[in-house]
């Protein structure tokens, strides 16, 4: 219709009205602004955006998440999985046949029981049984589901938190946060899609594999935030270089790389294109987010943050800033769990520092009508043994047979509490949640069929449950 031969032929250009060209030529107008569209959303010619939003397999209930991660393990029996029958038999030796190929980690599985060091309470119509270690989120115990029968694969550290984070032990593999950015893209212009912040006395065990891309293309990997001062390093503008002059710097350089992607097609080049864009955008937009003095009184009352001193308060107000702003998924590493000795100091020491900002995330966020859509997690690795270790009778091992951990909003059922470990908590009997569960749980509130969500690499369609049983823990839904 739009080809040469079909225009008719006119002896004057006054002969040619907008009429016509409006009649004849709309279908060509259409494709033009067709091509606009597409190219904005990841399609078609030119640089594709692989941050642009993508649509599920099907509604989602969760449209970004919030993991807190307490990174190095906290001892459910002290915090969430009450065992009054564990404190019965304190300083006696397990039943035989609760030890029968059991592994530990440094522990002799021969150790002696030891009861829990704090008292519970059941709270909120619920009646959810939590440790007095944890008041606040006592407070908001109807607004969360506790999931008492986590097991995993691992029993140290850094395979387990790779696999809690990518689906397997082993490094290379895609993190949840990487595979929700896949799926879903971004919603922010400004910032990065997935944020990683880390509050505790160290990174995570597991490095940067635990918030890695993988096989999938870098611009999916986390980045790292610092919880003060510039979010990234080296954001703000060096002495002698203005905007004007960055701008014009990274035009020429874009337009390197846009010839060069058209070239090769390497997915990387147009994760380079977009880095370069983001921290240009980021250099207004991040010096904004950071400064918590905008916040009420109240706001940072509830979280107990403080404008300026870097905290996990702090950046739980951050995470939640930061969901306000369209960023898909942020992840606070808190690695100081790990009591091997020291354990009612330490505890004690570890939920003062967490308890009251987790509490206020699920409380702002439903205040906010924020939480309905927004899936929050809080857990670690694996959990703490029902034995003692150390010469102080005050320190549990590393235990992946039986954890707990919560979640709120993003279509997950309040008030509830679910699977159960024995007497002893020593494994879990009832209502098994594996790692692998939990993330079919967690893809299918994003919309995801985890059997379907998958990306090729190696000639096999790579999932984030890998090739293994697994199931959506649908007891757990709304």
């Amino acid at each position: 219709m739009n080809c040469p031969s079909h225009f008719p032929r006119f002896e004057s250009p006054r002969e040619i009205s907008r009429r016509w060209f409006l009649k004849h030529c709309g279908v060509g107008l259409g494709g033009i602004a067709l091509g606009g569209l597409l190219a904005r959303d990841g399609f078609g010619a030119g640089t594709p955006d692989p941050l642009a939003l993508r649509r599920p397999h099907f509604a989602p209930k969760a449209k970004r998440i919030l993991y807190l991660f307490m990174a190095g393990a906290p001892s459910q029996l002290e915090m969430l999985d009450h065992k009054p029958k564990l404190a019965e038999f304190d300083g006696t030796l397990p039943p035989a046949s609760l030890l029968e190929g059991y592994r530990a980690a440094f522990i002799d599985p021969n150790s002696k029981l030891m009861g829990p060091k704090f008292a519970f309470a059941r709270h909120g119509r619920s009646g959810a049984e939590i440790s007095e270690l944890l008041p606040h989120l006592a407070k908001v115990a109807d607004d969360i589901a506790i999931v008492k029968s986590m097991t995993t694969d691992a029993f140290n550290h850094a395979p387990a938190q790779i696999l809690m984070n990518t689906g397997t032990q082993q490094f290379g593999k895609p993190s949840l946060g990487a595979w929700t950015l896949y799926g879903l893209g971004s919603e922010s212009q400004n910032l990065p899609g997935y944020v990683v912040l880390s509050t505790g006395t160290k990174g995570p065990s597991g490095g940067n594999s635990n918030f890695g891309s993988g096989f999938l293309p870098s611009v999916y990997q986390g980045v790292q935030f610092r919880s003060s001062g510039d979010p990234v390093l080296y954001l703000s503008h060096p002495e002698g270089i203005d905007n004007e002059l960055q701008r014009d710097t990274l035009d020429a350089i874009a337009s390197l790389n846009r010839r060069h992607l058209g070239r090769w097609g390497d997915p990387e080049i147009a994760t380079r294109i977009n880095a370069y864009e983001m921290a240009f955008r980021m250099q207004a937009s991040a010096p904004e987010l950071m400064d918590l003095r905008g916040e009420s009184a109240r706001t940072l009352d509830l979280y107990g943050a403080k404008p300026g001193t870097p905290s996990f308060a702090n950046s739980c107000l951050l995470a939640r800033r930061m969901i306000e702003r369209g960023v898909r998924f942020v992840q606070i590493f808190h690695e100081a769990w790990d009591q091997h000795g020291n354990l009612v100091k330490d505890l004690k020491k570890n939920c003062l520092d967490t308890d009251q900002a987790c509490a206020a995330l699920v409380t702002d966020l439903k205040e906010r009508g924020l939480l309905e859509d927004t899936l929050v997690i809080w857990g670690g690795e694996f959990g703490r043994t029902p034995m003692v270790q150390g010469n102080t009778a005050d320190g549990r091992d590393h235990h992946p047979d039986a954890f707990s951990i919560w979640m709120a909003g993003g279509g997950i059922k309040p008030g509830i509490t679910h699977g159960n470990s024995d007497e002893l908590g020593f494994k879990a009997v009832e209502d098994k949640v594996h790692v692998r569960d939990l993330h079919a749980t967690i893809l299918n509130q994003l919309g995801f069929d985890f059997r379907r969500f998958s990306y090729p690499f190696q000639g096999l369609d790579q999932r984030l449950t890998g090739v293994e049983p697994a199931r959506v823990v649908r007891e757990l839904l709304a």
